[in-house]
C-alpha cells in the first residue's frame, strides 16, 4: 500500500480535479474570469475585451448556457459581468434568475463585449479578460485549468501573479502512473475514498432529471423506444448508455443542474462515473467494489489528462470511457493486467474521435464511447487484448498512454486548426 503522505497527495489531487460544475466548463470558465475581473474593478464594466485560446472558443460556440435558453460566449460573458460570483468557481452562475438573463441580453445589445482569438496563445486553455469603467481597468487571466487564475491586475498594479509555462499541468506535481493509480484505487482504506460517492450521486441525479424533459438530441428517449429495444435490445448496456447520454444531453442543452466534473469536464465526469455506478447497481456489487471502481475510473482519467492536457483536439470521451472501461473490468473481477488490457483495447479503438466543440451532439460520442468501454472490458476479462503489433499499442501500458497523448497533443495539432476554421466559417 502507498504510504499515508502519498495517499494524501492523491486524495488532494482528486478533490481538486473532481468538482461540481453547472454548465459546460469552457464558457463557464470564461464567465468565472469575467466575474473575477468585474469584482476587482468594483463596477459593472462599460466595456469588456475577452481574448481566448482557440480551444476555448471552439468549446464555447455551440453549447447551451445554463438557465438562459441561449448558446455561446456573449451571454456567458454578460452574466459573468453582471451577476457572476467568482467564489462559486465553476458554479459561478448558480444564483441566476430570469430577470438577470434579460438584463444580460440588454448588456449584449449595447455592444459592450469584444471577443477575439489570443495570438501566440501560451496554452490550449487560456482566458484573458480586460474590464473597463471610466478611467479604471482590471485584468484577470485563467490558464491550464478552468478555475486556475494566473494573473490579476487593477490599474496597472499587479494583485496576483503565478509563474506559468505551457508545460505546467497546473494541478499537481504528483507523478501518476498506471501502477500507482491501480495500487491507490484497490488498496486505500475505504474511509479515505468514500467522497467519490458524491460524484456518483450527483451525476446519477442529473441522469434522472434528464428523463423528465426533451434535452439535446434526446438520446435517452430514443433508446427507450420499443423500436430501439427491438433493434439494440432491452438490456443493461442499453440502459447504461441511455442514462449516460441523457445526462450529457441535459448538460449540453443548458439545464441549470450541477454535475460532478472530472479533470475539467462535466462530460468526462459523467462518462467516468455513471456507467460504473449503474453497472455496479445492476450486478449488485457491494459498496467497497463500487468505491474502488469509481476511484479507479476517475483517477485513470486524471492520470491520462495530465499527459494529454485539459483541452485537446481529442474528444474527452476517449479518456473518460477508458476510465470507465477500467472500472467495469474491475467490477467484473478483472486483475491488474486485465484492467490494463481494457485500457489498451480502448486506445486501439476510438483514439481518433475528434473534439469539435462542446454541443448537444456530444451525447452521440458518449453513447459510442460507453458501448466501446463495455466491449473492451469484456475482451479484457477474456484475456483478449490488442497486441503491440497493432497500430499505436505497446506492450507497456505507460507507453501506450504516452502514444495516445502524443497523438492528441502533437499529431492532431493541425486537426484542431482545421476544426476551428470550419466551425467559424459556417453560414449559420
Amino acid at each position: 500500500m502507498l504510504d499515508l503522505s502519498q495517499r494524501q497527495e492523491i486524495i488532494e489531487l482528486m478533490h481538486k480535479e473532481i468538482v461540481p460544475a453547472i454548465g459546460c466548463t469552457e464558457p463557464i470558465a470564461v464567465a468565472l474570469c469575467v466575474a473575477k475581473a468585474r469584482e476587482i474593478l468594483g463596477e459593472i464594466p462599460e466595456k469588456i475585451d475577452v481574448l481566448l485560446s482557440k480551444n476555448i472558443i471552439k468549446n464555447a460556440m455551440g453549447v447551451g448556457i445554463p438557465g438562459t435558453g441561449m448558446i455561446g460566449l456573449p451571454i456567458a460573458i454578460a452574466l459573468g459581468a453582471t451577476i457572476g460570483k467568482s467564489d462559486y468557481k465553476l458554479q459561478v452562475l448558480k444564483d441566476l434568475t430570469q430577470n438577470d438573463v434579460e438584463n444580460a441580453k440588454t448588456y449584449i445589445d449595447k455592444g459592450r463585449i469584444n471577443i477575439s482569438l489570443k495570438e501566440n496563445c501560451p496554452n490550449n486553455l487560456y482566458i484573458e479578460v480586460h474590464c473597463y469603467y471610466k478611467e479604471n481597468q482590471s485584468i484577470a487571466i485563467i490558464q491550464g485549468a478552468h478555475d486556475n487564475f494566473t494573473y490579476i491586475e487593477k490599474n496597472n498594479k499587479i494583485i496576483y501573479k503565478q509563474d506559468y509555462s505551457e508545460n505546467d499541468d497546473n494541478v499537481s506535481n504528483i507523478d501518476l502512473n498506471f501502477d500507482k493509480v491501480y495500487e491507490f484505487s484497490t488498496e486505500t482504506p475505504l474511509e479515505e475514498i468514500k467522497f467519490i460517492l458524491d460524484a456518483a450521486e450527483m451525476n446519477k441525479n442529473a441522469s434522472i432529471i434528464s428523463m423528465n424533459g426533451d434535452y439535446g438530441h434526446q438520446i435517452k428517449n430514443i433508446l427507450s423506444t420499443q423500436k430501439a429495444k427491438e433493434i439494440i435490445g432491452d438490456n443493461i448496456l442499453n440502459t447504461i448508455i441511455a442514462a449516460t447520454a441523457g445526462a450529457c444531453d441535459l448538460r449540453m442543452d443548458g439545464a441549470m443542474v450541477p454535475v460532478m466534473s472530472t479533470a475539467g469536464s462535466g462530460n468526462q465526469g459523467i462518462a467516468a462515473t455513471l456507467p460504473v455506478t449503474l453497472f455496479a447497481q445492476s450486478f449488485k456489487c457491494d459498496t467497497e467494489q463500487l468505491l474502488r471502481a469509481l476511484t479507479l475510473s476517475n483517477l485513470m482519467v486524471i492520470y491520462i489528462k495530465q499527459k494529454l492536457g485539459k483541452l485537446s483536439p481529442l474528444c474527452g470521451c476517449v479518456v473518460a470511457s477508458t476510465g470507465s472501461s477500467c472500472g467495469i473490468t474491475y467490477l467484473l473481477g478483472g486483475s491488474k493486467s486485465q484492467i490494463s488490457f481494457a485500457a489498451k483495447n480502448m486506445i486501439a479503438s476510438i483514439t481518433g474521435m475528434i473534439c469539435d466543440g462542446a454541443k448537444p451532439s456530444c451525447s452521440l460520442k458518449i453513447a459510442t464511447s460507453i458501448y466501446t468501454a463495455a466491449l473492451s472490458a469484456l475482451m479484457a476479462i477474456d484475456n483478449n487484448v490488442v497486441s503491440h503489433h497493432e497500430g499505436i499499442i505497446d506492450d507497456d501500458i505507460e507507453k501506450t498512454i504516452e502514444n495516445l497523448a502524443d497523438i492528441g497533443k502533437r499529431g492532431m495539432r493541425e486537426t484542431d486548426n482545421v476544426i476551428l476554421e470550419i466551425m467559424t466559417n459556417k453560414n449559420i
